[in-house]
């Protein structure tokens, strides 16, 4: 299944809805054009939805960590939402949860953007205890 990208926008924030493998091929390349082309016009502030996201390939999971950079270099960010275990597992085996903030609720995610707002970290301890219990 080929990689689906839908965009949205709340409260400025760019949602970016991912839909099948996020994998080596066209798959990650078409991720990484995307995210590099809006930070070509300016600060790149965007929250990754990966709750309909198969799988993630080391691949996958490089063309995340670049994204990331790009956003970064733009003066923006990126955000994960919606991991499955696997996914939280591989970003701890990575170290790459002290990069990336990761959020279960979306509005929690669109608040982070902004200092003044409340909102739930993501406890990665609680989250495998949760699914380990289902």
């Amino acid at each position: 299944m080929s990689l689906e990208i839908a965009e949205r926008e709340i409260e400025g924030i760019v949602i970016l809805d991912l839909k099948g493998r996020l994998v080596a091929g066209e798959e990650t390349g078409k991720f990484r054009e995307l995210v590099s082309a809006r930070c070509a016009q300016g600060p790149f502030r965007a929250v990754v939805n990966l709750q309909d996201v198969e799988f993630i390939d080391s691949t996958g999971l490089g063309g995340l960590v670049i994204s990331y950079t790009s956003a970064k270099k733009s003066g923006g960010t990126l955000k994960l939402l919606h991991l499955k275990e696997r996914e939280v597992e591989l970003l701890v085996l990575t170290k790459l949860n002290t990069i990336f903030e990761i959020f279960n609720d979306e509005q929690d995610a669109v608040n982070s953007f902004y200092p003044d707002r409340e909102l739930k970290k993501f406890d990665i301890l609680n989250f495998i205890q949760s699914q380990k219990k289902s």
